[in-house]
């Protein structure tokens, strides 16, 4: 029977959240076996279409094993926000919770995490043309830019977003501009929490060195199973519009094919980045509330058990 979301009943929702490299996806797919779940993806890139190899998406047998929602939306030449994102996952969300299954948001990217369950600030309409002189500038003079250029309009939005990530200082200048108050304002005001869920946060949190082992060895992986060749036919077919080709991994290959980095250097760089952005997200995710923490990776079976008692402790 379909399982209404409405009155004091509430589904009970799963998020797994933890760097890149813990091992989100393999503790995802066991509790979804487990439990009747179904898994919303929760990562920026992975929402890209031709994106394969350099995003870590869900093999096509873990695809097999369980349903997967929010992948592979947009085209590898558009753009998506973070509340766009979340219009999408709560639909999906809804969906799933109809069918009397358990949904579980699967990710590293918090601010899309935050958007789905917390909501975000009612900001004015996207406006294409601003969008795209903001990102010729950025390829003129880059993302270093764009930063600066958002710190003149609000330092404290520009103390929260990472100087190379060009979409989101992209977002914010718009904002800024369209809005004519600073984002940081904006972000004070009311939002849009998820409702009709309870609300489980299971963290993966393994010890730094094996986790940047693992990293390393992931990236490697990623260059050896053809991620340079991925990225050749995605700039061939896309040139600079395919703004994920300045994500982690492919810039690196990017690199390599325009030689100013060797296959070796590439590589190193790819995993110097990959372990940052790890640090990134656990700062990131120590934000978040009552994130109930695991030591270890997602495809341990003592972790896996752990967290399955906790999904079994939260059930209705």
């Amino acid at each position: 029977m379909e399982r209404a979301l409405s009155g004091a009943a509430q589904a009970l929702l799963v998020a797994v959240l933890g760097p890149t490299g813990s091992g989100k996806t393999a503790l995802s797919v066991y509790l979804a076996r487990q439990f009747r779940g179904e898994i919303v993806n929760c990562d920026s890139v992975a929402v890209y279409r031709e994106f394969e190899i350099g995003t870590a998406k869900p093999s096509a047998a873990e695809r097999a094993l369980v349903p997967h929602h929010v992948l592979d939306f947009v085209e590898p030449n558009g753009y998506t926000t973070a509340g766009e994102y979340a219009r999408h996952a709560r639909q999906a969300l809804k969906e799933i919770a109809a069918r009397g299954n358990v949904p579980l948001i699967v990710g590293g990217t918090g601010l899309y995490l935050r958007a789905l369950l917390d909501g975000l600030f009612p900001g004015p309409q996207r406006s294409e043309e601003l969008r795209e002189k903001l990102r010729q500038r950025a390829g003129h003079k880059g993302s270093n830019y764009l930063h600066r250029l958002l710190r003149r309009l609000d330092s404290q939005a520009a103390d929260r977003i990472h100087a190379k990530d060009a979409p989101k200082l992209i977002r914010a200048i718009e904002v800024c501009l369209s809005a004519r108050q600073q984002m940081s304002e904006l972000w004070k005001q009311g939002r849009d929490p998820l409702q009709g869920f309870h609300i489980l946060r299971i963290g993966l949190n393994p010890e730094r060195d094996a986790l940047y082992t693992r990293i390393n060895q992931r990236a490697e992986r990623m260059f050896q199973s053809g991620l340079v060749e991925e990225t050749r036919l995605l700039l061939a077919k896309y040139g600079d519009t395919a703004w994920p080709l300045s994500s982690l991994g492919y810039k690196q290959a990017v690199q390599f094919l325009h030689g100013e980095l060797d296959n070796a250097a590439a590589l190193q760089a790819a995993q110097q980045a990959h372990r940052n952005y790890a640090k990134r997200q656990m700062t990131w995710f120590r934000r978040e509330p009552d994130v109930h923490w695991l030591t270890g990776f997602g495809d341990d079976p003592t972790i896996q058990q752990a967290a399955s008692g906790l999904v079994r402790s939260f059930q209705p």
